[in-house]
């Protein structure tokens, strides 16, 4: 049985925001988080233990893809994605809300 993937609003409104180039990579992590998300993602600790990070290069930079996951419903929700510079400061900001 497969994932489901679905972005939640934060995830949306960055992602079209990329280059189609930023973009095309960043579809290629989705797939490879689809096919094993509680192995292929690093999952952090503190107050984003709910969050696996899944990092991956593009344009020479480095990005990172966050998400969480539900294992009853097997469902994947994108969170963000953006350069690794502030990545956590930001979603710690934007959490906070």
């Amino acid at each position: 049985m497969s994932w489901e993937v679905r972005q939640t609003r934060r995830f949306s409104r960055i992602y079209k925001k990329l280059h189609d180039n930023v973009a095309a990579d960043v579809d290629e992590a989705v797939q490879a988080v689809m096919a094993n998300p509680n192995i292929i993602g690093e999952q952090k600790k503190g107050d984003l233990s709910q969050l696996f990070v899944y990092k991956f290069r593009s344009q020479n930079q480095l990005y990172l893809l966050g998400y969480t996951c539900d294992d009853s419903v097997r469902l994947i929700y994108l969170e963000t994605v953006g350069p690794h510079e502030n990545f956590y400061r930001d979603l710690k900001r934007q959490s906070k809300r």
